[in-house]
């Protein structure tokens, strides 16, 4: 009759001389047991253990897949605020931990455990760190972009149309050699290297690049923290002291 212990939200204090179930609230007699230090019957013990989610093969298959979808939405919400701003601000890092965190345990059901955790960690580190290519590729981009615009406009007017010789432009004897072509999964292979240690090359501002590092670390906390899952100490039996 007694309903179902909500290990959750439960006082955990433990007070010193308590004889009483913190679950149930009824007396405690012969033996009892602790569930994060505060004092339960054998029953209530039972029906907590029965509530804790189980994890699964197939509820970590589900948040990994959840936490790989919210990594590279957070990579790509990262990268479009560096190149719409030009700026590389570090606390998006933090949002990005927090959305891998969350989705995995949408993903699990609420399960977690160390081997979520890690998986978080490399998810988020993987997002934040990578985001740092696209950026940069759209930099040099929009610097070659101006370059060639300045250059353009400085031929432009330089040249004097009424003064400038005719000029006849002779074929080439010899064509020039056509280019090798790239080798896609070698660039694709140097760049993600690359990408996964911007943060440590960053260093090279040691001012700004500790800070970065800083955050990306609290962001990581983050993800860690949100996925460790359901977190229970059951000690016992214990024997209560005769009166």
């Amino acid at each position: 009759s007694n309903p179902p212990p909500q290990f959750r939200t439960a006082e955990y204090t433990g007070q010193a001389g308590s004889q009483q179930c913190k679950f149930c609230q009824t007396t405690l007699t012969g033996n009892y047991f602790t569930v994060n230090r505060a004092m339960a019957c054998a029953a209530c013990v039972e029906r907590v253990k029965q509530q804790i989610p189980r994890d699964t093969h197939a509820d970590f298959t589900r948040g990994l897949l959840f936490g790989v979808g919210a990594a590279i939405l957070g990579l790509i919400l990262y990268a479009v605020f560096g190149i719409v701003t030009g700026l590389m601000v570090g606390y998006v890092s933090l949002a990005v931990g927090w959305l891998v965190g969350k989705a995995m345990m949408k993903g699990s059901g609420g399960v977690g455990g160390r081997r979520y955790q890690i998986a978080a960690v490399l998810l988020t580190y993987a997002a934040v760190s990578l985001a740092a290519v696209p950026i940069s590729i759209a930099q040099v981009n929009k610097a070659h972009r101006a370059a060639r615009t300045e250059e353009a406009q400085s031929i432009r007017n330089s040249a004097e149309p009424s003064t400038m010789p005719n000029v006849t432009v002779s074929p080439q004897e010899n064509p020039p050699a056509p280019r090798r072509p790239t080798n896609l999964g070698a660039t694709l292979l140097g760049l993600t290297l690359i990408g996964l240690a911007s943060p440590f090359l960053e260093l090279q501002d040691p001012f700004h690049g500790l800070i970065g590092l800083v955050i990306l670390f609290v962001g990581l906390q983050i993800a860690w923290k949100l996925t460790r899952g359901i977190s229970l100490q059951i000690h016992g039996p214990f024997k209560l002291p005769s009166v």
